[in-house]
This record gives C-alpha cells, sequence and structure tokens, in this order.
C-alpha cells in the first residue's frame, strides 16, 4: 500500500489541477482572460467604478471573480479586503447584504431592516477597502431587492466609495443582467465574458500541466480546445480524465490518445447525460433524434449561439451520410424544444424565420463528445465541419436566408 500511495497522491495533484466541478479559486491555476481582467483591475483601482460582468453559462465568470483578490495580494498594489457571495431565489436586499456583512465583520443590529444608504455608510468605513462580488445575480428573483441593489450601487458611486462591487451572473447583456434599472449603467464597467477562443483554452490545458509536472503533445491540447467549444469546463474535464490516465499508467506525457479515452467516461459521469438522453430517447433504431441534435450542435452560429434551421443541413449531412432537407428534420426541431423531450433547444422569431439555441451552453460540447464516442462523427469529419464554420459568415438573425426556412 505505501507502494501506492505516491500514486494516489499525483493522482490527487490532477483533480486539483483540473477542477471540471468547481470554478477555479487560486490565480495560480487560472489561466486566459487575460483582456477581462486587465478591465477588472482597472474599474477596481479607480472610485465610484463598479463592475457588471455577464456572458452565457460556464464561460468562468465565477473563476474570474474568485481570482480578484488574489489579483490584488501584490505588495506594491493597494490593498483590498475581498467577499464573494452567491444569490439564492430566497434572498431578499437585506439577507444578502447580512450575508456580506457577515463575512466582512460587520455587525448588524437585530431587527434592522437595511436599506442603500445603510450599505453605503458600513462600506465606506471599510478600512482597507473591499472587493464585494456578487454571484449568480440572475437568480435574484426579488425585483425590489434588485432595485435596492441598484439605489445601492448609484449611491456608492456617486459617493466616491473606495470599495468596489462586482456584479456576475448570465445574461446576454448587461441591461439583461440589472434589468430596468439602467440608472447605475454609468458607474458599471461593463464586461462581457464570451466563450474561450481555442489559444486561451490551450493555456489551460498547458498551464495544468505544467503544475503537475506533466507534458502534453501538441495535438492533443488542439483536440481538448477544439472539443471544449469555448467553455473552460470541458477543457478542465477532459484534462482531468487524460491526466488521470497518463498518471495511472506511470507516463509524463499526455497524447491524443489519452483525449480519445477520456472522452467517454467524461460523458459518462456528466450532469447532461439525463436530459441528453430524455431529448434523444426512441423505441425505433432508425429515427434522427441523436443525428439532428448533433448537427444543432455543429451548426454555424452566431455571437448569441442561435443558429437557423437552413445551417442543420451540411452537418446533418456529414453525420447522417446522406442529403437531408428541413421538413424531414423539422418535426425534430419542434419536439426539441417541448418538455416532452426537456426542451432541451428554445426558439425565438416568427413562423419561417425562427433560430434556435440550446436551452443550457453546456449541452452543446456534451452533444459533440457523445457523437465521437459512438461513432456518428470522426476527428477528420469534425475538422471539416470546424473550417466551415470559421470560413461561414456569422448567420444574421431575421436576414433573407431565414426567412426561407419553412
Amino acid at each position: 500500500m505505501a507502494d501506492e500511495l505516491p500514486k494516489i497522491q499525483r493522482i490527487a495533484r490532477v483533480s486539483q489541477a483540473f477542477t471540471p466541478g468547481a470554478p477555479v479559486s487560486e490565480l495560480n491555476l487560472f489561466a486566459g482572460r487575460f483582456d477581462q481582467l486587465q478591465t477588472v483591475a482597472s474599474a477596481v483601482t479607480q472610485r465610484g467604478q463598479h463592475v457588471g460582468l455577464y456572458g452565457e453559462r460556464g464561460v468562468g465568470k465565477t473563476s474570474l471573480a474568485n481570482v480578484l483578490a488574489e489579483l490584488f495580494a501584490a505588495p506594491d498594489l493597494p490593498s483590498y479586503g475581498a467577499v464573494l457571495v452567491n444569490c439564492t431565489t430566497d434572498d431578499s436586499f437585506d439577507s444578502l447584504w447580512r450575508t456580506i456583512f457577515r463575512d466582512l465583520g460587520i455587525a448588524v443590529e437585530d431587527g434592522a431592516v437595511l436599506a442603500p444608504e445603510d450599505v453605503r455608510y458600513e462600506i465606506a468605513r471599510l478600512d482597507p477597502p473591499s472587493l464585494i462580488v456578487i454571484d449568480e445575480l440572475d437568480r435574484l428573483a426579488d425585483d425590489d431587492a434588485l432595485t435596492s441593489l441598484a439605489d445601492t450601487v448609484k449611491t456608492l458611486s456617486d459617493h466616491a466609495v473606495p470599495s468596489t462591487v462586482v456584479l456576475v451572473g448570465v445574461a446576454r447583456s448587461i441591461g439583461g443582467l440589472i434589468g430596468e434599472h439602467q440608472s447605475i449603467v454609468r458607474a458599471l464597467v461593463q464586461i462581457e465574458m464570451p466563450r474561450m477562443d481555442r489559444s486561451e483554452l490551450a493555456r489551460i490545458v498547458e498551464h495544468g500541466c505544467s503544475e503537475l509536472g506533466l507534458t502534453v503533445k501538441g495535438d492533443a491540447v488542439e483536440k481538448i480546445a477544439t472539443l471544449s467549444e469555448g467553455l473552460p469546463h470541458y477543457t478542465h474535464l477532459m484534462s482531468l480524465y487524460a491526466g488521470q490516465r497518463v498518471v495511472k499508467d506511470d507516463r509524463s506525457e499526455i497524447t491524443v490518445t489519452d483525449v480519445n479515452e477520456s472522452i467517454q467516461p467524461a460523458i459518462s459521469k456528466h450532469t447532461m447525460q439525463s436530459a441528453y438522453d430524455l431529448a434523444t430517447r426512441s423505441a425505433q433504431p432508425d429515427t434522427l433524434y441523436k443525428q439532428v441534435l448533433l448537427a444543432c450542435a455543429l451548426a454555424d452560429k452566431n455571437q448569441l449561439g442561435y443558429f437557423t434551421a437552413g445551417a442543420i443541413r451540411r452537418p446533418l449531412e456529414v453525420v447522417a451520410g446522406r442529403w437531408i432537407d428541413i421538413p424531414q428534420y423539422a418535426r425534430h426541431l419542434k419536439l426539441f424544444l417541448s418538455a416532452e423531450r426537456g426542451a432541451i433547444l428554445e426558439r425565438e422569431g416568427e413562423e419561417r424565420a425562427y433560430f434556435y439555441r440550446f436551452s443550457d451552453p453546456m449541452m452543446q460540447p456534451y452533444v459533440i463528445l457523445d457523437g465521437m464516442s459512438e461513432g456518428l462523427l470522426t476527428d477528420d469529419q469534425l475538422a471539416a465541419l470546424q473550417g466551415l464554420r470559421e470560413a461561414a459568415p456569422t448567420p444574421e438573425i431575421a436576414t433573407t436566408e431565414t426567412q426561407r426556412l419553412f
């Protein structure tokens, strides 16, 4: 057993370097997002400026928020305290700030009901000032709480209080994050977190391997970055399983074979599996649910993740091995919108000008990984389709082409 302990410890270290199940919490494990970090750092050091950090689920917003305090830990930078809280659907303005004050060590009188000016008074007294990160703002269901939070940011800005509030949430725009409270826009530095590009995802792989004393082949890095579809969760997930495989085999280099072998265990234990199975299950072996959904995952999309029915045709031809026109898979798209199949897709627009996207962005890479695991898609086919997507113009909503969908 003693001989096995070092290996067990090394496997455990892989799980520390690659964390698909939790946001990155240490700056030395954080990779990419230099532009966003630079913008946040600039805002934090300016009095009266606060931050609105928004984007789709799974792009790394919480990881960036987690490392902000450590970013300012250098002795030649201003000193900040830090607190990070997550909103819940049950939170009120009072309960949210009581949680923040508790973590900051600020006593609140029992029975008192906090108002924006009360918060401003207490935050202004902090020495040193603090970074106050309010995550999952999209879960705050109380409209009055959101209004009071907006008033708090405004009064903190108006009084040039040195502490900084960072609002983080899932949204397509800053308006989607703060609702109708546009009065605070001038106080917010708006930072969109888009999906990561492949070079940023590659740095996650290489940085994690460097921490572990492992090396990684270039084609292995490229495959992980490609399959991640811009979402760092999947980069961590495949790197985790590939890295553990290498350590178990007493090797020190991750190869593309290790990446290939990591796909099946990665998807078999994933939280997306039950939703995927619900969307694609059928008693008939010749149905096209899996193929059509895979084509949706591979279709050319706009910056918000939307694709047209017409954009599905080419990837579906590759996946199914034959040309299939829109009327033959229109029923599949309609069913993917239904509760019967878990509403795996959502739709906007009008008849003859519909556009679709995955209800949960995390599902798109999962569908591609499952397609590769089941042999519906080869590396060469994926590379060809990825090339077409990169070369094609971004589809616009309600273009002439989308008018001819049905």
